[in-house]
């Protein structure tokens, strides 16, 4: 772990307050109808506390404890990826002027500078993939550029977490401009950029104690060991699959709903539309978060070519564990589990790993 400095617990409104003297607008987690997501953040009081939380395939729950820890869970349905490919936006409008031509205006108007506090390893390592997706997208680049990332090491895993395998946490590993980890009377602080090192210099923070050190260590380990494996498999061969029993039995279950797809940190599907306006003499062109699961997504020119759910989630898996490899030097999978969580049927895509990876075995 690079070098830290402890941060008292009741010092954390210091570093809130810090943040916000900086100019910028502050997210942190919170607690809206059920789920943990992230909302413009003033004060520690309105952080969760004591929270932890149970997932299972298609299940989601929040407890309450006694604990004083305001991070001891480990994700909930958002991740970074609203804040930088926003759901929906307008790219340009066009104007019809009165000898009858167009004038397009392009739409890219300057971010609000956002922190968002609570950033976990596995979204930053989704984070550097959409970075390498959007490298030449202004829209997602000003954004991008707009944004002081303060990550937090994971110390309670869910049962759908496997982080680990995938080598993105569960702890921070890069990315980050601050990087917490949470102790039970306070944090251990380090950056992970000149502007984190800025921010840390102005805290009233001390050297950690060795205890404080183990302690940190200790959890992270635990973390490791609580949390799921990636199975054996070769990511160039999924494709090579394509009537695997595995597809016809996921594509009894799967409901095409694109849950998966909208809570994956690094998913970046879209679709481009229209928007005229009322008067006849305008209209914005937009692009929105689309799915490889909607019917749509593969219409070209007259022809689906993945028209029934088998083909739509065959894409999907042997894109995001396989081919992605070739395209990215890595999955797109960094391990947060949200996909198995968040779908309705409970559909484990580990599990159908497995039974591929039984096939190439």
């Amino acid at each position: 772990m690079p070098a830290s400095v402890y941060l008292p617990r009741r010092d954390l409104q210091c570093l809130l307050d810090l943040i916000v003297s900086q100019g910028y607008t502050l997210q942190g987690p919170q607690v809206i109808d059920g789920a943990i997501l992230m909302r413009p953040l003033n004060s520690t009081s309105q952080l969760p506390k004591g929270l932890e939380q149970t997932q299972a395939p298609g299940e989601y729950r929040l407890q309450q404890t006694q604990g004083l820890r305001h991070f001891s869970w480990a994700n909930g349905p958002q991740a970074l990826k609203p804040l930088t490919f926003v759901p929906r936006e307008t790219l340009w409008r066009s104007e019809l002027q009165p000898d009858g031509t167009l004038k397009f205006h392009e739409s890219i108007d300057p971010p609000e500078p956002t922190a968002v506090l609570g950033v976990r390893g596995c979204d930053l390592a989704a984070l550097a993939l959409q970075d390498q997706h959007f490298a030449g997208d202004p829209y997602y680049q000003q954004r991008r550029q707009s944004l002081l990332l303060i990550a937090i090491d994971c110390s309670h895993p869910a049962d759908t977490c496997f982080c680990a395998s995938t080598r993105d946490g569960p702890d921070a590993k890069q990315g980050f401009d601050l990087a917490l980890s949470e102790l039970e009377e306070g944090f251990l602080v380090r950056a992970g950029s000149q502007q984190g090192t800025a921010l840390m210099e102005q805290l009233k923070v001390s050297e950690p104690t060795l205890a404080q050190q183990q302690e940190a260590q200790s959890q992270l380990e635990q973390a490791r060991q609580q949390q799921r494996h990636l199975p054996d498999f070769e990511p160039a061969k999924l494709i090579q699959l394509n009537q695997h029993t595995a597809w016809d039995e996921v594509a009894d279950a799967c409901l095409s709903c694109g849950n998966c797809t909208s809570v994956c940190p690094s998913c970046f599907c879209f679709s481009e539309s229209e928007a005229p306006e009322l008067n006849g003499n305008e209209s914005s062109h937009q692009r929105q978060w689309d799915s490889c699961f909607s019917e749509g997504h593969s219409y070209i020119h007259g022809h689906r070519f993945r028209p029934d759910t088998k083909g739509r989630y065959r894409q999907w898996l042997t894109h995001k564990f396989g081919s992605w490899v070739e395209q990215y030097g890595r999955s797109g999978c960094t391990g947060c589990g949200r996909c198995i969580s968040w779908c309705p049927v409970g559909i484990d895509p580990l599990q159908v790993l497995t039974q591929l990876g039984e096939t190439q075995s």
